[in-house]
């Protein structure tokens, strides 16, 4: 990871992400690190950006509610008052697709720590990510065919059918950006290769968030429905069960695959152990072109259990634009023009990390 002082890039949230100005409030919500989440230490290293940079800044405690996560009053009334609102906790993601005040600059933070925040992942500049996504959404939205394949066997096949209206995507902006719209998934049929385990997605959290297979195990879809699984007897009951589960839980779709996305930002690295924490895993390696997320179980972004296919071949045209994990932007109309526009993206194009917390990075 290009370890730089985390200042730089709690600088380019505020500025680069946010556009904030000297003389705004700032309304930083954050999650304790006692709930295993956000390590101590990111939201000080903001505020701390913050306050250099002439704004004032209110701290907010919103905890973490595993499966009811909701804009209190008083929360709301902070966010009222704010100018600009920065999530250092899970309840922004959770409520990213939901109704946030309007007319205020909203952005959940993926950097946990200052860690991430003195990385390439944090350092990116935003505008050029902000490129990336045009990008790449452009040629989505133009494809007349898309072809996700991956080295344990994915298959699956569609022609786009993008939303690219701003209400076909959150409410609010990550920071860092790190993906392209989701995907429509009704237009697309195949085979799924799973990396050994279904986990959640990050909306709502619950009782056995993970479950992990004996051997390989493949989900089938078609046409945007959840068909079967192929594997084991045992991992077949066991992946069933499991969203059988979860869509009574919630009273849910079952088998609804409602979209799917790949990572762009080649400095987004998880150098952690995923089975350490899975939910952080999901929460923050989803950025990284070494993962294809597929959202499931559930008619609603970003569903309830998440489908993560590694190092994913993305053909779109007949063009590799990714080709094993790796994310060729030059290979993308414009794509050149933004590499020679922002020197240090290029230079994470050149050198990404390739750390996703599965071990020792291929």
């Amino acid at each position: 990871m290009h370890t730089i002082s985390p200042r730089h890039g709690a600088r380019n949230l505020l500025l680069n992400c946010a556009g904030a100005q000297k003389g705004e409030h700032l309304l930083i919500a954050y999650e304790p690190p006692e709930f295993g989440y956000f390590d101590p230490g990111a939201a000080e290293c903001v505020a701390s950006e913050a306050k250099a940079l002439g704004l004032s800044v209110t701290l907010r405690d919103v905890g973490f509610s595993p499966d009811r996560p909701h804009l209190d009053d008083r929360l709301r009334g902070e966010m009222d008052a704010a100018d600009i609102v920065i999530f250092l906790a899970r309840l922004g993601d959770q409520l990213r697709f939901r109704d946030m005040p309007p007319d205020k600059r909203i952005i959940v933070s993926f950097a946990l720590n200052p860690e991430l925040f003195g990385s390439g992942f944090a350092k990116a500049h935003h505008a050029g990510l902000e490129d990336i996504k045009d990008r790449i959404n452009m040629a989505l939205a133009t494809a007349r065919h898309v072809r996700l394949t991956c080295p344990a066997g994915t298959e699956v096949s569609g022609r786009p059918e993008m939303d690219l209206d701003p209400s076909g995507d959150t409410t609010v902006t990550r920071f860092p950006l790190s993906i392209h719209t989701p995907v429509p998934a009704h237009s697309f049929s195949g085979r799924v290769a799973l990396p050994g385990f279904l986990t959640g997605t990050g909306s709502r959290y619950y009782e056995n968030y993970t479950v992990e297979f004996d051997g390989p195990v493949a989900a089938l879809m078609r046409e945007g429905r959840l068909t079967g699984f192929e594997g084991s007897e045992a991992d077949v009951a066991r992946a069933n069960a499991h969203y059988d589960r979860v869509s009574h839980l919630f009273d849910i779709d079952r088998d609804a695959v409602h979209s799917w996305h790949a990572g762009i930002h080649p400095g987004c690295g998880f150098p952690w152990p995923m089975r350490g924490n899975y939910e952080r895993w999901g929460g923050a390696a989803f950025g990284n072109p070494r993962i294809l997320h597929f959202h499931t179980c559930g008619t609603y972004a970003p569903g309830e259990i998440s489908w993560n296919v590694i190092d994913p071949t993305i053909e779109i045209d007949g063009v590799e634009v990714w080709r094993d994990g790796a994310f060729h932007l030059d290979r993308l109309p414009g794509g050149q023009d933004i590499l020679d526009g922002y020197p240090g993206i290029a230079a994470l194009f050149e050198a990404p990390d390739r750390r996703i917390g599965l071990g020792p990075p291929s």
